[in-house]
């Protein structure tokens, strides 16, 4: 029988260190099949609201709408996914009713507004972040 030693000096035997290894990826195994069934079972309504507010949450923090805007903004990364977030609601406005859109528009608004006030040089109006997808914001 094969043995291994471990960092206090125990002995194990490969066998049980291969059958435990082998538990541990039956049981993510199972973990991810399950995870699989519960997204099969969300609507996709509420999928692509999920991930319009991480985008909105995020970018309202990178342009300094959080806690600590002298240490959280960052404009660079504001312009991407204000960007992401423009293209994932006009994208997904028909998709996903007037109702929901238009709440994800208002937040949309707000945070490229916010971006062009802390802007030291602001972009022209219509080449904004995300104004290639909503037009010109003022």
């Amino acid at each position: 029988m094969d043995t291994i030693r471990d960092q206090d000096g125990e002995t194990t035997s490969t066998t049980a260190v291969d059958a435990e290894r082998q538990a541990r990826w039956e049981e993510q195994e199972r973990a991810a099949a399950s995870a699989s069934r519960d997204i099969a079972e969300v609507p996709a309504v509420e999928v692509i609201t999920t991930a319009a507010v991480h985008l909105l949450s995020a970018a309202a923090v990178k342009v300094g709408l959080a806690d600590d805007p002298a240490t959280q903004t960052d404009l660079d990364e504001a312009r991407k996914l204000i960007n992401a977030l423009a293209g994932l609601i006009t994208a997904g406005a028909p998709e996903i009713s007037d109702m929901h859109a238009r709440s994800l528009r208002d937040g949309l608004r707000s945070v490229q507004l916010a971006f062009r006030e802390a802007s030291v040089i602001p972009d022209p109006i219509g080449k904004g972040p995300g104004e290639k997808w909503t037009g010109p914001v003022t």
